[in-house]
């Protein structure tokens, strides 16, 4: 019997509240396209078993055979779908990861260290339903070349003494879309590359999991490039 067929045989002033209680139990899904070792999908997988979002994670998805976020997902019982770009799949490459997710029933996608550019249309289908997180303060040190290491290499040529990581909605724009959630690390004399992306991966992690719940709450409006958090 369906839950819409049960309700219909109990009493009328029951009805209501067995509706919004029905609600109350459907998980938003979640997925998840990374490239590399996972730390950012960790987060979320932790963040979703200790019950600190109110979500699944019903795929991932990696254009590398060897990423570890595939183990992880594997790890925890997710769907893990390891999909590279050839010559042969070039054309219908993101048609097809836009079906694995609309299979899923994803209300959110999550760029967690996706090393591909996404086409436009790819995210006009997914408008407002993509998220990246990209390792400074955005606008500085983002766009086009701007990834991984080069980044904070980047950082300490220009002396900046300040970086951080920035959670943003995907628009055509690489790295231009409105800005959910910024933290801060301090730049240290003796930073290297590597230590200061040692030292940003633990506030990435917080800044995701924000924003994850922040954007599956529905507490929030863009105007323009602005993410405006309702009280």
């Amino acid at each position: 019997m369906s839950i819409a067929s049960f309700i219909l045989t109990i009493p009328w002033n029951y009805k209501l509240l067995s509706l919004s209680a029905y609600k109350l139990t459907v998980m938003k899904k979640l997925a998840f396209l990374a490239s590399g070792n996972g730390t950012n999908l960790q987060a979320v997988i932790d963040a979703v078993e200790s019950g600190i979002l109110q979500a699944e994670i019903s795929i991932v998805i990696s254009d590398r055979v060897n990423a570890y976020a595939l183990t992880r997902a594997r790890n925890h019982g997710i769907n893990a779908v390891e999909f590279p770009r050839t010559a042969k799949n070039r054309g219908t490459y993101f048609d097809t990861i836009a079906k694995l997710i609309e299979d899923s029933s994803a209300d959110l996608i999550v760029l967690g260290g996706f090393m591909k550019i996404l086409p436009d249309e790819f995210i006009r289908k997914f408008e407002n339903m993509i998220i990246n997180i990209h390792p400074s303060l955005l606008p500085c040190f983002g766009g086009k070349g701007f990834y991984g290491s080069k980044v904070h290499e980047a950082v300490l040529e220009s002396g900046a003494r300040i970086s951080g990581c920035t959670v943003h909605f995907t628009s055509a724009e690489v790295d231009g879309g409105p800005i959910l959630e910024q933290r801060t690390v301090q730049v240290a004399d003796d930073d290297t590359p590597e230590s200061l992306a040692d030292r940003i991966h633990p506030v990435e992690h917080e800044a995701l999991v924000y924003s994850v719940g922040l954007v599956l709450d529905g507490n929030y409006e863009i105007k323009g490039k602005r993410v405006i958090r309702k009280s």
